[in-house]
């Protein structure tokens, strides 16, 4: 039995409400996966906020129609798709997804849209390597805490130096 033309509705609306929330929208072909696999996939993306919709493409070709930003994601809509959709740890979600395929070989990234832009899957590969907020941060407040150490330094050695520079003085007089 086929769905029904309100659940289809549904499904497109429930689709375009997750790409409006979504940063980044990848395109595996999950061919060959099991169920077991692919919620597998699913408990790897859903602690950083990403998740994976599988979906007729029809339906996803539906739910993009009009939307400039996701319009290029029609060139990936072939064979069996399913669409990792990501927030704001993108960096994250590549990276979980390559572990997955790693571990299991069977699945294959055949690109991505981020901001209206079509991405390769190197370009979405390469995204992965980029370090997450958590690694920026801990960057920035590692420079900050050494540039207020160098300056505490800093200003305590000009007493310490007039001290050794009167002592010098002192002790050359006598």
């Amino acid at each position: 039995m086929g769905r029904t033309l309100a659940n289809k509705k549904e499904i497109v609306a429930e689709l375009k409400d997750s790409l409006s929330d979504a940063q980044l929208a990848f395109v595996i072909n999950y061919e060959g996966l099991s169920v077991a696999e692919i919620t597998e996939l699913r408990n790897r993306l859903r602690p950083i906020g990403a998740t994976c919709k599988i979906t007729k493409n029809t339906l996803m070709n539906i739910a993009i129609d009009g939307d400039e930003n996701w319009q290029p994601m029609q060139e990936f809509l072939n064979d069996a798709t399913a669409f990792l959709l990501t927030g704001e740890e993108i960096g994250s979600a590549v990276k979980a997804y390559k572990g997955f395929q790693k571990d299991t070989k069977k699945t294959e990234l055949r690109g991505g849209v981020m901001e209206g832009q079509a991405l390769t899957k190197e370009q979405v590969e390469a995204l992965g390597d980029l370090p997450s907020k958590d690694e920026l941060y801990a960057k920035i407040a590692g420079s900050i805490n050494a540039l207020a150490t160098k300056l505490a330094v800093g200003v305590k050695e000009i007493p310490n130096s007039l001290a050794r520079g009167i002592k010098a003085v002192s002790e050359k007089e006598e």
